[in-house]
């Protein structure tokens, strides 16, 4: 076992759905910032993508303090079993970082300090489309203000996507329900293949978030 200092925020922070993932293994949880852009995904949560433009020059100037992404340090103790299912969940290619969905980089705290922080970056070239911007001090607001998708479900809507995101094989997932069937169309989180329904992109993202 060694320990890892990571940089995390969103789902991540302490109580939300994924820290309670990782909880037994994360020793201490403190305050940090690092200067990086930040998104909000489809799915409602937020994450980190680089900034390459970012230099020395830009210290001096509004648009770097602009960059400033509040956040958490978790200080983990990891062994390679769980590194490595932090780095499947986030969808690291092992060797080949352009087919990763996120890639995982090494930094330091913004003010300096020589600390170094381990944080999952978004591949740009993976950005949905309709992602939105946001300041990197106000994504709680932001949370707040405009729940994550996961969490505007009704309980019926969750067990559909669950028993959806956890199909084995050829089994089938019926819903007789008319209503819930055509809510969760318009919601554009299963798809109808005939006589088989699956869960679409968006809604295997929103599965990543009740399984």
């Amino acid at each position: 076992m060694t320990t890892l200092s990571f940089f995390m925020i969103g789902s991540w922070a302490e109580g939300m759905f994924h820290f309670q993932k990782i909880k037994s293994h994360v020793l201490t949880v403190s305050p940090g910032q690092i200067h990086a852009r930040i998104f909000r995904l489809p799915v409602g949560y937020p994450i980190l993508i680089e900034n390459p433009q970012l230099d020395q020059e830009a210290h001096r100037n509004e648009q770097f303090n602009q960059s400033l992404i509040d956040g958490q340090i978790l200080e983990i103790s990891v062994d390679d079993t769980l590194l490595a299912l932090l780095d499947s969940f986030h969808g690291v290619h092992p060797t080949d970082p352009t087919k990763s969905l996120f890639y995982r980089k090494t930094l330091t705290v913004a003010d300096g300090a020589t600390k170094e922080l381990s944080v999952y970056m978004m591949n740009p070239a993976k950005l949905p489309k309709n992602s939105v911007e946001i300041s990197g001090s106000c994504w709680r607001k932001s949370l707040t203000e405009t729940p994550p998708l996961p969490a505007t479900l009704s309980e019926k809507q969750k067990e559909i996507v669950r028993q959806l995101g956890n199909v084995k094989g050829r089994d089938v997932v019926l819903v007789k329900d008319l209503t819930l069937y055509r809510d969760l169309m318009k919601l554009e989180l299963i798809v109808d293949k005939g006589r088989r329904l699956a869960l679409s992109p968006l809604g295997k993202d929103v599965f990543q978030y009740l399984a």
